[in-house]
């Protein structure tokens, strides 16, 4: 049966946030190794595949106050710069991808998508859904975008593909990032911290406040704002299940994707499993 999968790659494992315009290009191409691997295993898997900006955007966002908008018509050279620089890490990410012999059709979300008040209200679907019915893997990611109250914003992959979900109707998501799931506190600083095996839309409350930021530069939220996206589409879509899984241990997403192995992480579901 065709499982539809949404695949994304943090920022935070395909650069090094903390230093400008890194990208660990090694975790890069044993991704796209990964998902090669899993899509000769399963013929029958079709994958939307999407990337955080990481170093590249965040540091450059940050500097210009991009996701917040226009103050002032440097705001206009931020907007252009940030969106410069996502493109430069998708690029990478587009290479290493077809060089794995992965058909990535890169989809740049600024090109369509409108915003209100860093709410994405629209992006044009139609490429993805043509990409998908000739066999290739559309590429998203976050991106700079058009807004009607700040002038323009940021737009974070997790908000791309709650819009494409509405659209696409996907079994799955899963979000790679360093760590492996949700912690009660930042396990990259803290090696006592304790993973969240699955959070219900019921559960959230209950663990919100042990949710930070992100490790590194983010302006788009961190943690905290991916769980709460992802819960909130979970209850407009209750079959859908999102994983948050650790990229950083070679074999893991092959794994997620192809159902091996355990999954641990952490798992975000409607709470009727």
């Amino acid at each position: 049966m065709v499982e539809l999968v949404f695949l994304k790659l943090g920022g935070s494992l395909i650069t090094d946030k903390n230093r400008e315009s890194t990208a660990r290009e090694e975790v890069i191409h044993r991704a796209a190794r990964e998902v090669r691997q899993a899509l000769d295993a399963r013929p029958e898997l079709r994958l939307v595949l999407g990337h955080g900006s990481g170093s590249f955007g965040h540091f450059v966002g940050r500097r210009y106050g991009t996701r917040q908008g226009i103050r002032d018509e440097t705001s206009w050279r931020g907007y252009a710069e940030t969106g410069a620089a996502a493109a430069r890490l998708n690029r990478l990410v587009t290479d290493a991808f077809l060089a794995a012999d992965v058909p990535v059709l890169t989809v740049q979300p600024s090109a369509s998508a409108r915003c209100r008040d860093g709410e994405l209200l629209s992006l044009d679907v139609h490429p993805i859904n043509v990409a998908l019915a000739h066999g290739l893997v559309p590429l998203v990611y976050g991106d700079v975008a058009l807004d009607e109250v700040r002038g323009c914003t940021i737009i974070s992959t997790e908000q791309i593909f709650v819009w494409l979900a509405g659209q696409l109707h996907p079994q799955r998501v899963i979000l790679s990032g360093v760590v492996n799931g949700v912690f009660d506190r930042d396990p990259l600083q803290d090696t006592a911290a304790l993973r969240i095996p699955e959070i219900t839309p019921t559960t959230f409350p209950q663990i919100e406040s042990l949710l930070t930021g992100s490790h590194g530069v983010d302006v788009t939220g961190g943690m905290f704002s991916k769980v709460r996206e992802m819960l909130a589409l979970i209850e407009r879509q209750p079959d859908l299940e999102v994983h948050l899984i650790t990229g950083q241990e070679p074999g893991r997403i092959a794994q997620a994707l192809l159902h091996q192995g355990s999954m641990s992480g952490t798992v975000l579901h409607a709470g009727r499993r």
